[in-house]
């Protein structure tokens, strides 16, 4: 399978609010993760530990638009606008833009880009 279709399927599963599905099934053991300019994430643990700390912080589900997405050799790109609100009350409507580098069918480094 080839990098657009692997993310095509990564970006559709998210889509359907199946992060942490798509997280196991297409994300590296060894992979790294980072938001902005914070620190990355090392491994598969620490950054599924993450994903399932943001999961538990939306308390409702608003929508999701995956509004481009680009592939070429071992990198994909989609770019995303999500509105949910947290546990907190707060409402956060964000574009979010996820830059992925792929080695054997899996994730491996993945950045994401967004504003405060």
């Amino acid at each position: 399978m080839d990098v657009k279709a692997l993310s095509d399927e990564l970006d559709r599963m998210i889509g359907e609010g199946k992060i942490l599905e798509a997280f196991d099934r297409f994300y590296a053991d060894e992979v790294v993760m980072q938001d902005n300019e914070t620190p990355p994430r090392m491994g598969k643990a620490a950054s599924r530990a993450y994903e399932e700390q943001f999961v538990a912080a939306v308390k409702e589900f608003h929508g999701a638009e995956l509004r481009a997405t680009a592939a070429t050799g071992d990198v994909s790109v989609a770019e995303w606008f999500f509105d949910f609100t947290l546990q907190d009350g707060t409402r956060v409507r964000r574009t979010q833009v996820a830059i992925r580098r792929w080695k054997d069918g899996k994730v491996v480094h993945e950045k994401f880009y967004y504003g405060s």
